[in-house]
């Protein structure tokens, strides 16, 4: 799977970079870079970060890698927006979009890719988080397997009427599972 971030979108819906944001463009970036980082890492999926460029920008788009994660900046005169949907046109392989842009996420969706909210997608980076703090916590510890609750004992009978979701529902829920 190939995770395509709008990154000055996530940035800005996000409380934890945009105060990163705050202080400089780039320290926004490099807070959002290194979480990737750690996410890329820790699912192994492949993640490209988006940016604009369009101000100061050079003629021909520029790429970067951060810790695995690939960084591209849109050319002079070019969105973001623009260069994801051109990625998205020639497209040879499974994408997941995160963005909070309507735009964006119509223009995708139209073409079959599942586009998440950034809001959504940096919960996500939240629980990786959580769970690399947590194993660590368990290693440094050295707990034992039987100290650890088990929840999977839980009831499978169901009450209630079923109700299923639509399609589209359906397989954008099972890929923010994947994530």
């Amino acid at each position: 799977m190939h995770i395509l971030i709008d990154g000055y979108n996530l940035i800005r819906q996000s409380g934890v970079f945009r105060r990163f944001d705050r202080m400089s463009l780039e320290a926004g970036r490099n807070a959002l870079m290194h979480s990737l980082a750690a996410y890329r890492r820790q699912t192994g999926h492949r993640v490209t970060v988006v940016f604009d460029a369009r101000e100061g920008g050079f003629l021909t788009e520029e790429r970067d890698r951060y810790g695995g994660v690939h960084c591209l900046y849109s050319r002079k005169g070019e969105t973001a927006d623009d260069l994801i949907k051109r990625m998205i046109e020639g497209r040879k392989e499974e994408f997941v979009v995160v963005t909070s842009d309507r735009a964006i996420a119509d223009f995708v969706s139209r073409r079959g890719v599942a586009a998440i909210a950034s809001p959504v997608f940096e919960s996500r980076l939240q629980h990786a988080e959580a769970a690399r703090n947590e194993d660590r916590r368990f290693e440094k510890d050295e707990l034992d397997e039987e100290g650890r609750d088990d929840d999977s004992a839980a009831g499978t009978k169901k009450k209630g009427p079923s109700r299923r979701l639509s399609k589209k529902q359906r397989t954008a829920r099972s890929i923010i599972k994947k994530l």
